[in-house]
C-alpha cells in the first residue's frame, strides 16, 4: 500500500503541511517578540486536511492528464524530411529504430488544462481549504459557509501570485503526476505558511 504512488504523495504533502505550519509559527513568535513554543492544534488541523486533499488533487491531475495529454506523438523531423523527399530508406529506418515520431508538446492542451485547473480546480481547492479547516475548529456548516463567502475571493486572488506559476511549470515542463506533485506540495508549503499566518492574525 504504502508503494501507491497515491498514498506516497499524501504521506509527502502532509510532512510538508506540518513543516509550513510550524515555521510559521516560528515566523509570527519572531515578529511579535514572543516566546516559541508550538502549537499542535493547528499542525493537526493541516496535516488532516492536507490527508483529505491530497488524494482528490491527484486523481484531478491524473483526470487532467488523461483527457488533455500534455505530450503527444508527432512525426519526428527527420521523419517529416525523409518523407518530404520521398526517402523511403530511411522512413524505414526511422521506423526500426522507433523515432518516426517523438512526444512534443502540446499547446492547445496545456492552455486548456492550465485553464481548467486554475479556474475550477483553484476554486474547489479554496472552497474545501475554508470548509474544513473551519469544520476542524468546531464551525457549523452555516458558519463554515458564511467564511466561504467571506474569503473566497482573497484567498483566490492571494493564490493567483503563485499557483499559476506553479501550474504553467507543471504542464510544460514536468511530465510526471508524480513529479508534478512534489513540485505542488513545495510550493504548497509556502502556501500553508502565508495561510497559517494568516489565519493566526487577529
Amino acid at each position: 500500500m504504502l508503494s501507491s504512488p497515491i498514498v506516497r504523495a499524501t504521506i509527502q504533502s502532509c510532512l510538508l503541511s506540518a513543516s509550513s505550519n510550524v515555521l510559521a509559527q516560528t515566523i509570527s513568535a519572531y515578529r511579535t517578540n514572543s516566546p516559541y513554543t508550538i502549537s499542535w492544534t493547528p499542525v493537526l488541523h493541516f496535516i488532516i486536511y492536507t490527508a483529505l486533499n491530497c488524494p482528490p488533487n491527484f486523481l484531478w491531475q491524473q483526470l487532467l492528464e488523461s483527457l488533455f495529454p500534455s505530450r503527444t506523438l508527432r512525426p519526428s523531423p527527420a521523419a517529416i524530411a525523409a518523407a518530404s523527399s520521398n526517402d523511403d530508406k530511411e522512413l524505414d529506418s526511422e521506423e526500426a529504430t522507433h523515432s518516426i515520431v517523438e512526444p512534443r508538446l502540446n499547446g492547445r492542451n496545456t492552455v486548456l488544462k492550465f485553464l481548467i485547473d486554475q479556474s475550477a480546480g483553484g476554486a474547489a481547492n479554496t472552497v474545501a481549504f475554508i470548509m474544513i479547516m473551519a469544520g476542524l475548529r468546531g464551525a457549523s456548516w452555516e458558519e463554515a459557509w458564511n467564511l466561504v463567502q467571506f474569503e473566497f475571493w482573497p484567498l483566490m486572488v492571494a493564490g493567483a501570485r503563485l499557483w499559476p506559476l506553479v501550474s504553467l511549470i507543471n504542464f510544460t515542463v514536468l511530465e510526471s503526476v508524480e513529479s508534478r506533485n512534489l513540485l505542488g506540495s513545495l510550493a504548497g508549503m509556502a502556501w500553508g505558511v502565508y495561510l497559517s499566518l494568516e489565519a493566526a492574525s487577529p
